[in-house]
């Protein structure tokens, strides 16, 4: 993998200009709707007779009704129509949606206000499909974890800063609504100059005909969605998130000046923690990833999602101060920098969770289906935050405390992960693997990139230790379906790792005939549907550190699948507790301290008709050099 940085994409137009165009959308939608919010709660009496309380939730509900109505009509559209052009399409709506917001600012208007929330609820309903579907265009799959971080992390910035901005500005005590109504104005021509060097992105369904039924169009992009588990359970798994947020973002205010006691810039102060948590997190994936989409982070993001919501309710209940605090004297408070603690960490493993599933996402998805599955995904979303609204309602109305919410939303996050990584165990499973990389083992990959994105393929390495098949499956940007001995794969628990990650399991035919014709048909089958394979062609492992012999099993594989063969190399796992020697296995594991560095090395593609196995073996002593 090239080891770039993600800040770099933030230099080249293929992702900065698309990167600015989103955050200022973002930006404009928070300060309109804080504005709004915030005149509404302190200047009632000069706008309406109507009751505050019920326009506060009628205002953003009117914001997320739009994905559901129309999420649909705009995931075809985005599918349809080259990408870069409807950003712009969506951006000049954007300008004349802040023309009629002022237009209601300077006239005292209130439902016309209100039709502009509406409005930019629909600009962010149509450009919502458009965002996620540009990146795979643009970037190739090791840098999708980075920008979908940069996404990740601009959004939360932009929705913070826009609700700072717009409660600032809306209070001025001489020039508030003007500020508001033209700065809104100019934020949305702004993010349209902008989008004028977003860069061509192709329709993938030119010829797709438009539905405009938007529940037949949404259960049909479900019913598709649903044909790919993985990604269907991400779809899932992202609404969740959405479903964690909103009832714990949607606490922040009373928790703030009824259990903290103080002022609103507290409240700001635990949405900027939270927001700065988020970004981190987001950022943060690249790193943890290795430049790769690894999935591993998921149900990581998940168990702290879990843990620090419950230790946010153990942090608050020990909170003892009852007297009104500002920020400063908040933070002076004894426990107080423990919930923000607790609040930071809350975002940080909620980047982890939520960046990931959408790099899932956009890899495993059908492209030409890209923005309507994003599309059914933001329908999801918003059902889901109406359904946390309607359950952290009815938690207050059973008597919990808002602590208490925490703490529920927090043990059932743990139920609802517990199901999904038990439907899809790979997630699990890649944890476990990615663990184990960033623990046990230090492994640096040499030549990684040649391993392909797509495609049948074979791949082909010494075998030195027990854990072979789980550092491959941590350094690869794909799955791989591994060919092993029956016997290391019924190893237990290690079993259930290769059973989730649809190991194939081969005996010589003197011990198994069965077993050994299931395994070729299985590899046939595999290779067909483009899937990676790695084989072992020692057959066993390694007694002496010295590579055995290659078998010929590589020949009957070619023979029916004439695919590429990608020769690769550990080095370092010799000697390790996992590999197998005369000298006692615990010697073994003190002798190499407690982490190991491993490399794993990856030669140029051959063709099948360049492959024998005196050729194979030669290519990976190779590669493996000196070092065993």
């Amino acid at each position: 993998m090239s080891q770039h940085s993600q800040f770099s994409l933030l230099t080249q137009r293929r992702f900065a200009p698309f990167f600015w165009t989103q955050f200022l959308g973002a930006f404009n939608d928070n300060v309109f709707k804080t504005a709004l919010l915030t005149i509404l709660t302190f200047d009632a009496l000069n706008w309406t007779k109507l009751d505050v309380g019920l326009l506060n939730q009628l205002i953003p509900g009117l914001f997320i009704l739009p994905f559901v109505l129309f999420s649909a009509t705009s995931g075809q559209l985005a599918d349809k129509f080259e990408k870069g052009g409807m950003a712009r399409k969506v951006k000049l709506l954007e300008i004349f949606i802040m023309c009629l917001a002022a237009y209601g600012w300077m006239t005292h208007s209130l439902w016309v206000l209100i039709a502009g929330i509406a409005g930019m609820g629909i600009h962010s309903t149509l450009f919502g499909p458009v965002k996620y579907a540009y990146l795979p265009q643009h970037l190739s799959t090791d840098e999708l974890i980075g920008g979908n971080g940069l996404i990740e992390m601009g959004t939360f910035v932009g929705i913070l800063l826009g609700e700072i901005l717009g409660a600032m500005l809306v209070v001025h005590q001489s020039w508030g609504i003007e500020l508001v109504a033209f700065g809104t104005v100019a934020i949305a021509i702004l993010g349209y100059l902008t989008s004028l060097s977003i860069p061509y992105s192709p329709a993938p369904a030119p010829e797709l005909p438009i539905n405009l039924n938007p529940i037949s169009e949404t259960i049909r992009n479900i019913a598709f969605s649903k044909q790919n588990r993985p990604v269907f359970l991400s779809l899932l798994g992202n609404s969740w998130f959405w479903f964690y947020g909103a009832i714990v973002l949607a606490q922040f205010p009373l928790y703030a000046k009824n259990y903290l006691h103080g002022d609103h810039s507290v409240f700001v102060l635990l949405l900027t923690v939270f927001s700065f948590g988020i970004g981190s997190g987001s950022l943060l994936c690249e790193k943890l990833s290795g430049h790769k989409v690894e999935i591993g982070l998921v149900p990581f993001g998940a168990i702290g999602l879990s843990v620090f919501g419950f230790e946010l309710y153990l942090a608050s209940t020990s909170y003892t101060n009852s007297g009104a605090v500002d920020i400063w004297h908040f933070v002076e408070q004894t426990g107080s920098l423990r919930i923000l603690f607790d609040i930071l960490m809350l975002g940080v493993f909620g980047g982890f969770y939520i960046v990931p599933l959408f790099a899932v996402i956009q890899t495993r998805c059908d492209p030409q289906h890209l923005s309507r599955t994003i599309a059914g995904m933001n329908i999801l979303n918003a059902l889901f935050m109406v359904v946390a609204s309607l359950t952290a309602s009815a938690m207050l109305v059973k008597g919990f405390t808002i602590p208490q919410i925490f703490m529920a939303t927090a043990v059932l996050n743990a139920f609802v992960a517990i199901y999904i990584f038990s439907l899809v165990p790979e997630f699990l499973m890649r944890f476990i693997a990615w663990l184990l990389i960033q623990t046990v083992y230090k492994v640096k990959t040499v030549n990684a990139s040649i391993i392909p994105e797509n495609g049948a393929g074979v791949l082909v390495c010494n075998h030195v230790s027990y854990m072979d098949a789980i550092v491959i499956m941590a350094c690869s940007p794909r799955p791989i379906r591994f060919v092993m001995d029956h016997r290391i794969f019924k190893i237990p628990f290690l079993s259930w790792i290769f059973r989730t990650a649809k190991a194939i399991p081969i005996a010589p035919a003197k011990e198994d005939q069965w077993v050994m014709e299931k395994a070729y048909v299985d590899i046939a089958q595999a290779l067909h549907e483009g899937e990676l394979l790695c084989i072992f062609p020692e057959g066993k492992l390694t007694n002496t550190g010295d590579m055995n012999e290659f078998k010929g099993g590589i020949m009957k594989i070619l023979d029916r699948s004439p695919v590429p063969v990608y020769p690769m190399a550990l080095r370092g796992l010799w000697g390790s507790i996992f590999s197998r020697g005369r000298s006692n296995p615990f010697e073994r594991a003190f002798s190499r301290g407690p982490f190991s560095k491993l490399e794993l090395v990856v030669g140029d593609a051959m063709s099948a008709d360049q492959v024998t196995p005196i050729i194979l073996q030669e290519k990976v002593k190779e590669l493996r050099g000196d070092w065993r």
